[in-house]
């Protein structure tokens, strides 16, 4: 990473790759490391990826500055998204949830200059939704209020970009468990629903479980494994335990790892889908492999495989 691209604070001694956190029951896992460096996951293993990164409005997060100069956000994007490319399988898919554009620090078109970038990398395009948040209520940005002199146009929605690896349609038959009405209603690439709060979560910038569980279901089969380089307060993890998936989530920072970790225990738990425990691990010994020199052994770990489980 470029020195001008920094963190506010780095990962103390000894948490460099370090499995924070297990729930062997249900394949989840969230690895605290910085995603660009981590040698915690293994190339062409995942399925899916399901993220939000961060946006560059200067958000207040605890271990990432969000107010760098938007070329540094760019090149921070570039490094990302190649790492993303080496751990997708060749028939992985990323939902990438990102905005429409910014008007904050200078209006900048962020979708476009992204998916540019994202096909610099050598993802493929495949389709765009539309996530109509209907957070317009909230606005107080308006340039010149009732002039023609500069007013701002803001869209009250996010997007959702779909891309793949190498090819689209998926190399083996998996099962898939999403409803009629779901495809039917999914497919139509403009989804409304609410966001998510703030406060309520305890993280600056959550969205809600309803976007990862919608695109794990209509992009992935049972059991695939799922990854959020930026799994920030968990959600992306909270859906993979509700809707039969694998989950691997990569957070920098250690309070966000510990709110993902109580948020995973109570969301998955209760969910009526999963009435028995959750066994869990701070580091036990099923992870990805990585050796003492940081050079990568990595290799997918036992409960990797759900091929016994019930």
């Amino acid at each position: 990473m470029p020195k001008n691209i920094k963190r506010k604070q780095r990962i103390e001694k000894g948490g460099v790759g370090e499995i924070y956190f297990q729930a062997d029951k249900y394949g989840i896992q969230i690895v605290r490391d910085d995603f660009i460096t981590t040698k915690m996951i293994p190339d062409s293993s995942v399925d899916l990826i399901v993220t939000s990164p961060p946006y560059n409005v200067d958000i207040h997060y605890n271990s990432h500055k969000d107010n760098i100069t938007f070329s540094e956000y760019l090149d921070f994007t570039r490094q990302w998204l190649k790492k993303a490319y080496e751990v997708a399988k060749d028939d992985g898919r990323i939902c990438l949830n990102i905005p429409l554009d910014k008007n904050k620090g200078g209006q900048q078109s962020v979708y476009s200059d992204i998916l540019q970038i994202a096909k610099e990398c050598r993802w493929k395009y495949h389709s765009t939704i539309v996530w109509n948040e209907g957070n317009i209520s909230r606005r107080t940005a308006w340039g010149s209020y009732m002039s023609a002199s500069a007013p701002y146009v803001i869209a009250p929605v996010e997007l959702i970009t779909v891309l793949y690896k190498k090819q689209w349609k998926k190399q083996n038959r998996g099962e898939s468990d999403i409803k009629k009405e779901e495809f039917i209603a999914w497919t139509n690439g403009l989804w409304t629903f609410a966001g998510e709060s703030k406060k309520r979560v305890g993280h600056p910038a959550p969205f809600p479980t309803e976007l990862p569980r919608r695109c794990i279901k209509l992009f992935s089969y049972v059991n695939d494994l799922i990854l959020d380089p930026f799994l920030g307060s968990g959600t992306t993890l909270i859906a993979c335990g509700q809707e039969n998936r694998r989950g691997i989530g990569v957070e920098i920072d250690e309070e966000y790892c510990e709110l993902a970790k109580k948020r995973i225990i109570s969301e998955v738990s209760s969910h009526p889908w999963r009435q028995t425990d959750i066994l869990l691990s701070r580091a036990s010994q099923n992870v990805l492999l990585a050796t003492p020199d940081g050079a990568s052994n990595a290799e997918p770990a036992p409960w990797l495989d759900f091929s016994d489980r019930t």
